[in-house]
């Protein structure tokens, strides 16, 4: 007799476990505690470094290898008196919410193997010594890191392939459908994590430009459009070279420094967002120019 659709799926979502337990083993008992034990010595990185590169390796394997991955086998060996993993992964999905981290820190993860492989002889024969071995398969140790950030899409793709092939009837239906809703509002939120941690580095770096002025440094700003603009002025008839920053409630009328030490930019003036009018300009001699007008003050410019 054939097996029914829905438990070949389940059957794969278990196999696909167990390969990833072992993969978790590979990183966080051989890469993660040799590199420590080594670090410890102190002749190949600091501890703080290998813990960085790992960030919550542990937990995530502790969880899969300790509770889901048990759950899940005790389950399948029911399958014929019990046919259900709808309610096994519910339990599973608010834990997701732990990869937001290692996900967030994955591209540090990388840059830090990179750069210390590079400073760091010792740290990186280890590495290499650890990938010769069998249980590598011929891979290294960033390609082995990556398999914890895909491995949220894949329970979502298997588990909606899972409710497609459920019959209408089947005792699983609703617990089935609330996991795929949990894991999917856990995806987005490792996303969402994501595109955060991505807008607040992308802010820093251009706060770090502006010299980092105690007024302007605020993580709720949003940084709408920057880039070079020509100030007209009507006494000499002529332009010179600034730079603004457009924020979503400030613009920033910045000269751009001849010295970079420290920052690109000095700041002129601050206008606020809310008030300020623009109106464009036809001026033959100037084509392109508009004027910004806010509390502050009214400024003539020319885009290129």
């Amino acid at each position: 007799m054939q097996e029914p659709e829905e438990k070949k799926i389940a059957l794969e979502l278990l196999e696909t476990e167990q390969a990833y337990v072992n993969r978790l083993h590979l990183l966080d008992q051989v890469f993660y505690t040799e590199l420590m034990k080594e670090a410890k010595t102190g002749k190949t990185v600091p501890e703080e470094v290998v813990k960085m590169i790992f960030s919550n390796i542990s937990s995530i394997y502790q969880f899969h290898a300790e509770f889901f991955l048990p759950e899940l086998q005790k389950r399948m060996e029911d399958w014929n008196c019990n046919p259900r993993i709808g309610d096994v992964i519910q339990k599973l999905a608010p834990f997701l919410k732990m990869y937001g981290e290692y996900v967030k820190n994955f591209d540090k993860a990388v840059e830090l193997i990179t750069a210390w492989s590079e400073k760091s002889p010792p740290f990186q024969e280890l590495i290499a010594d650890i990938q010769k071995r069998k249980v590598c398969a011929n891979l290294t140790l960033q390609h082995h890191m990556l398999e914890p950030v895909q491995r949220i899409p894949r329970y979502e793709l298997l588990l909606k392939d899972y409710v497609r092939k459920l019959p209408p009837q089947s005792p699983d239906r609703g617990d089935a459908e609330k996991a795929l809703e949990m894991i999917f509002m856990v995806a987005k939120h490792s996303n969402a994590a994501i595109a955060e941690m991505e807008r607040l580095q992308n802010l820093w770096v251009v706060y770090q430009r502006l010299g980092l002025e105690d007024d302007i440094v605020d993580p709720s700003n949003e940084l709408i459009k920057e880039g070079p603009i020509q100030k007209i002025s009507t006494r000499s008839n002529s332009t010179s070279e600034k730079y603004l920053f457009l924020f979503n409630n400030m613009l920033l009328y910045c000269v751009p420094k001849v010295i970079q030490v420290g920052a690109e930019f000095q700041v002129h003036l601050r206008m606020d967002v809310e008030g300020m009018k623009v109106r464009e300009l036809k001026d033959t001699e100037f084509p392109h120019t508009f004027l910004v007008s806010g509390k502050q003050r009214t400024l003539e410019l020319q885009a290129r």
